[in-house]
């Protein structure tokens, strides 16, 4: 049953709330208010709902065995009626919700309470076939359509999936078991794919065991990830943390992740499907992230990146045990370019590499791809570093006759591992400068001497996204 949610933008409760809960309080009556229960929680979102539902008043039933894909797209259509007025949020109780594959709307709030866990249904029916992305021509697993993802939602304004670290559990073992067995005829669901929309908060959610990528906004603005943790196994394929893929405007932030692949990997299309497509990753903020990977990368730029990926800025970035810092990833046939990064504050223990770049990374979608579209490198900064236990420093491989240029890192000092390469910088086809770099870096790369420190600029404006805030919402909810 519907009782009302509420905002202020501080975190005194409007006296008129107050006052307005007493009154259905007095007026519920004595001999039925023994037995009336009320769901009352504080969340912080974009936007607050004026409407609000249970998933459980849709015939949702949250004992783990029950399909509840019905459900929650029921829910939802109603909930969809309310866009225009004040839009909605649909919540989760405590439970074990089984369900497959469902679509969000517009001005809508998606909330899992913190004993809710959402389960992806292991039943490959339940996930509806889809087109591949247009900037990618195919699916990433195989040729051809995908199947949707658990939480899916295209053409959208104002969404917000959130709650107090609830569970979004995508049961991925059998989808990992098939593909690796290569029994998979369609590309595995996401967790989480939110498409052509603006305005999008995914927050304080623990998602698990995803059957590929965890979290997808493509082809969106004005987006904001933040206080997920995002739980793996480290061996298990593709299941990436956070994938920004043709976005502008982006946050990332506060986030713990344990990853089988990359914990942010940024994307922009692949080979001439990308080209063609033509949207870039750009303006997008990363900070205060911690990672764990042992086979990828803490944040890569690529390797599908055709539509371009430019103005990136990371900072307080901490990874234990991952395969590499910061990485970017392409190759001949990519086209477009990988711009104006900037990085500073990483601290990582137990690396393989702390910086990596290569010209030569070389999965194409198909043989179409034009071998003349050379990506573009360029202006490339990394300073205050700091790293233990280290294997080698850097493997930076640019592209022969396109080398990549503009490269600077400062104040660095990497500690060695007792197993640790004799050749610590391995540099080919790049350009750049150094200064204040420990170990000594390549010759590619020469050290401007002390006081140089301040020659890798890290930005000083403000992105958009920055500015972007959230508001304290109000949930109060009456049910027998």
């Amino acid at each position: 049953m519907e009782l009302w949610t509420s905002a202020r933008r501080s975190k005194v409760i409007d006296v008129r709330v107050v006052l307005g809960v007493l009154v259905l309080f007095y007026t519920i009556g004595v001999e039925s208010r023994k037995s009336v229960k009320w769901d009352y929680f504080e969340y912080g979102a974009s936007s607050c709902r004026a409407h609000s539902a249970s998933v459980s008043d849709f015939g949702g039933v949250g004992d783990g065995t029950t399909v509840n894909t019905k459900a929650f797209q029921a829910a939802i259509d109603h909930l969809s009626q309310f866009s225009s007025e004040g839009g909605s949020l649909l919540y989760v109780p405590p439970g074990r919700w089984l369900t497959g594959s469902f679509n969000l709307t517009s001005y809508f709030t998606l909330y899992l309470d913190k004993d809710a866990v959402l389960l992806g249904s292991e039943n490959e029916s339940e996930y509806p076939l889809i087109e591949p992305l247009p900037s990618y021509g195919r699916g990433r697993d195989a040729d051809g359509a995908r199947y949707s993802s658990l939480i899916f939602g295209k053409n959208l304004t104002d969404v917000v999936i959130t709650g107090a670290n609830g569970t979004i559990d995508g049961q991925g073992e059998l989808w990992w078991t098939k593909f690796r067995a290569g029994k998979l005829d369609y590309t595995r669901p996401y967790l989480i794919e939110i498409m052509f929309s603006t305005d999008v908060q995914i927050s304080n959610l623990t998602l698990i065991n995803s059957p590929s990528w965890n979290v997808h906004p493509v082809y969106c603005s004005n987006v904001v990830v933040q206080g997920l943790t995002i739980l793996a196994p480290v061996k298990s394929p593709n299941t990436d943390g956070i994938n920004p893929d043709s976005c502008t405007n982006t946050r990332i932030q506060d986030c713990y992740i344990v990853s089988g692949d990359d914990c942010v990997a940024v994307k922009s299309g692949w080979d001439e499907y990308g080209i063609s497509f033509g949207m870039p990753t750009k303006q997008l903020v990363i900070r205060r992230l911690t990672c764990i990977s042992p086979t990828s990368a803490v944040i890569a730029l690529g390797s599908e990146m055709s539509g371009g990926i430019e103005d990136v800025r990371a900072e307080d970035i901490t990874a234990i045990d991952s395969e590499s810092g910061v990485r970017i990833k392409t190759a001949v046939g990519r086209g477009g370019y990988v711009k104006d990064v900037y990085v500073r504050g990483m601290t990582l223990k137990t690396m393989k590499w702390v910086f990596w770049m290569t010209g030569n990374y070389g999965s194409h979608p198909d043989n179409n791809y034009d071998p003349n579209a050379i990506p573009v490198i360029q202006n490339i900064n990394y300073r205050d570093v700091v790293a233990e236990n280290v294997t080698m420093a850097a493997k930076l491989e640019g592209i022969a006759g396109d080398p990549f240029t503009g490269i600077c890192i400062s104040n660095v000092t990497i500690g060695l591992a007792q197993n640790s390469k004799k050749l610590q910088w391995n540099c080919t086809d790049v350009a750049g400068i150094t200064s204040e770099v420990n170990p000594k870096p390549c010759d590619l790369l020469p050290d401007q001497g002390q006081g140089k420190i301040e020659e890798c600029n890290f930005p000083e404006d403000s992105l958009p996204v920055q500015n972007m805030g959230v508001q304290t919402c109000y949930f109060f909810r009456r049910h027998w």
